[in-house]
């Protein structure tokens, strides 16, 4: 068992400390405590452009420095792993330059807000692969507990031939009229709206949870506010980004799936339900309620039929090993923690983390497909298959 006080030390700087810098720190922060990992990690120093906000966010979130330059950041000698959790617009060229400089990379989804950028990216993680560093894309969401539980039975089998795949993200912060134009609704610096932001998560669950990829979609995408005030009051600008998408596609296997992403699903928070219906059974899972798993077998009587809960709680299930009692369920922010469990470990070892860059270029690839299709009203268009 690892000693946190004699193990190698994996120095981290993460870039950005917003909403998505909060939670990555939140992960950093209880990772070491709550497994036994192969290296320690610390939080070396974060970046923001702004010395006195990126100050107090490090008091807060409990970094030991501060940079105001990202390149700053990636010079120092006590950080071996570079976290990207700023806009969209900036992964590739802070990736590219974190490898090339030797460090390891950990970056926020979506990986790009363009194909191209995506796979300047995935070429520099398998370069920087063959001197020893590895990257990952962060999809937080394949570490709940319920849904690697959800994968290891899909994987076994437990479904039979998968036939359908239906998967909805929601929120409704957008529909807020006094909202300003954020970061959030700008093309240039986000690459698209909720597919980019909400789309992104459901495509790679389904990939994920499957062990398919989606080859084909037909889609349509909405601005519904086309029109947001400046953030600085100074006047009005465009909306240049999606709030809405509600797409169709086909699997490898030939099974079917429809999504449906929204910021303007008014009542709904942080909505994320996907179901997976196969031969021999199916499974659903609501974020909502996200230390649980449905499952119905289809192996059953028809008399004892009907779907099962599973409370996801016990040290036998994945990631539980680290904490509660069974019953005591976990939140949001573990996923963060398991995370940085599986990058850890896997720089411990040498091995590829995943999802790697190459998923997150799947990912994007499925993405732009998307748009395309909406923009021919919904015709239905491929995915380009991996080189």
């Amino acid at each position: 068992m690892p000693n946190p006080s004699t193990s190698p030390t994996l120095g981290v700087g993460m870039v950005g400390y917003a909403f998505m810098g909060a939670a990555h720190s939140q992960g950093w922060r209880s990772v070491g405590r709550a497994f036994d990992l192969p290296l320690s990690p610390v939080m070396a120093a974060v970046c923001g452009r702004d010395r006195a906000k990126a100050t107090a966010a490090a008091d807060k979130l409990g970094w030991a420095a501060t940079e105001t330059d990202w390149r700053a950041l990636i010079a120092r000698d006590d950080v071996q792993l570079v976290d990207i959790c700023s806009p969209g617009d900036s992964h590739a060229e802070i990736a590219i330059a974190a490898l090339e400089a030797g460090k390891h990379v950990l970056c926020e989804k979506p990986l790009a807000n363009t194909v191209a950028e995506a796979e300047a990216m995935v070429a520099a993680a398998e370069a920087a692969r063959e001197r020893g560093q590895l990257a990952m894309v962060g999809f937080n969401y394949r570490r709940v507990p319920a849904l690697a539980l959800a994968r290891k039975l899909v994987a076994d089998g437990r479904i039979g031939a998968l036939r359908h795949v239906r998967a909805v993200y929601l929120q409704d912060w957008g529909a807020d009229p006094e909202l300003k134009l954020v970061w959030r609704l700008r093309k240039e610096l986000a690459g698209s709206g909720a597919l980019g932001d909400l789309g992104a998560h459901v495509v790679d669950l389904t990939q994920h949870l499957t062990g398919e990829l989606i080859t084909g979609v037909s889609a349509h995408t909405e601005t519904f506010v086309k029109e947001r005030e400046l953030p600085d009051g100074s006047g009005f600008g465009q909306v240049t980004v999606d709030d809405a998408a509600l797409f169709s596609g086909r699997l490898t296997s030939g099974a079917l799936a429809s999504f449906e992403v929204s910021r303007f699903a008014t009542g709904r928070k942080n909505a994320l339900r996907v179901e997976l219906n196969g031969s021999r059974g199916s499974l659903a899972f609501d974020l909502e309620r996200l230390n649980e798993l449905e499952f119905y077998d289809n192996d059953q009587p028809a008399s004892e039929g009907g779907f099962r809960r599973i409370l996801v709680t016990e040290p036998d299930h994945p990631f539980l090993e680290g904490w509660w009692p069974p019953g005591h369920g976990l939140g949001y922010e573990h996923t963060f923690a398991h995370q940085a469990r599986d990058l850890v470990q896997a720089i411990a070892d040498g091995t590829q983390p995943r999802p790697s860059f190459a998923d997150g270029l799947q990912v994007q690839r499925v993405l732009a497909a998307i748009e395309e299709s909406a923009e021919k009203n919904a015709v239905h268009t491929p995915v380009p298959a991996a080189e």
